[in-house]
């Protein structure tokens, strides 16, 4: 397991607080770490992929607001200083990735393109 002393992923902390009660409801609580990992598909190329889930040895890990998140080595280029945050809206409820390293999305909100992509389809 790799540790970083700067938190790469961040939470607001909203998103901390909710993390912490969903993963204190969970009988293997102790175990487990919210996973940020990038997945290819969507209409612009990738889509978040957020669930709680135990460290593997590969995984990067930080600790953000009492919070563990961990990533994986190839999601780690695409969602490097991102804030994972929680809303709250008429439409609904849930976390919500801020990246900065998104050049586009698409209009339904729910796959995204990254500056290394703007160029040509990346495989993840």
């Amino acid at each position: 397991m790799s540790e970083a002393t700067e938190s790469a992923i961040v939470l607001s902390e909203i998103a901390a607080e909710k993390i912490a009660e969903m993963i204190g409801d969970q009988p293997e609580g102790e175990e487990q770490a919210l996973r940020v990992a990038v997945k290819g598909g969507g209409c612009s190329g990738f889509q978040y992929a957020l669930a709680f889930d135990a460290k593997s040895e590969d995984d990067h890990v930080f600790e953000h607001r009492g919070v563990s998140v961990i990533v994986d080595k190839v999601s780690m280029q695409f969602v490097f200083g991102s804030e994972v945050d929680y809303v709250e809206g008429l439409t609904g409820a849930g976390f919500q990735v801020n990246n900065p390293n998104v050049v586009a999305a698409c209009g339904c909100g729910s796959s995204f393109q990254v500056k290394d992509d703007a160029e040509g389809p990346v495989s993840v």
